[in-house]
């Protein structure tokens, strides 16, 4: 039984050490951020195996050169007039393992106010109206 044990152990321990992250990416979604809203900066670690693993504050830590983060999300306030970000992310596990990206803020605001469900039916009840 002890025999057991103690290869059990081995196998798992080489198992978790297969498991450790070698290297870390940004898979951003998009290629610019906006002011004055949750901005997801997505990392990636890949495994000593081969596979990906999705890191959040919990394996990664973040800096940059302007904005407040929360977890994985970056917050750039309005007021910010730079026109790029400089974003740090570090593997807790191993400092020495980081990635920098510059990432450019957009210019435009583009937060163009959608109608509501009435708006549209109204509308669209309108249109219909005209066609008889």
């Amino acid at each position: 039984m002890n025999n057991f044990l103690i290869i059990f152990f081995i196998l798992f321990a080489a198992r978790a050490e297969a498991q450790k992250v070698d290297s870390i990416s940004f898979n951003l979604y998009t290629d610019s951020l906006k002011r004055g809203v949750y901005n997801y900066i997505n990392v990636d670690g890949k495994r000593s195996d081969g596979s990906y693993l999705p890191l959040t504050t919990d394996e990664v830590s973040f800096t940059s050169s302007c904005g407040r983060w929360d977890g994985n999300s970056l917050i750039i306030d309005s007021s910010i007039k730079q026109d790029s970000v400089v974003i740090t992310a570090t593997l807790s596990a191993n400092p020495g393992i980081k990635k920098n990206v510059t990432i450019f803020i957009k210019k435009t605001d583009t937060n163009v106010r959608l109608k509501t469900e009435k708006e549209l039916l109204d509308e669209w009840k309108a249109k219909g109206q005209r066609r008889n």
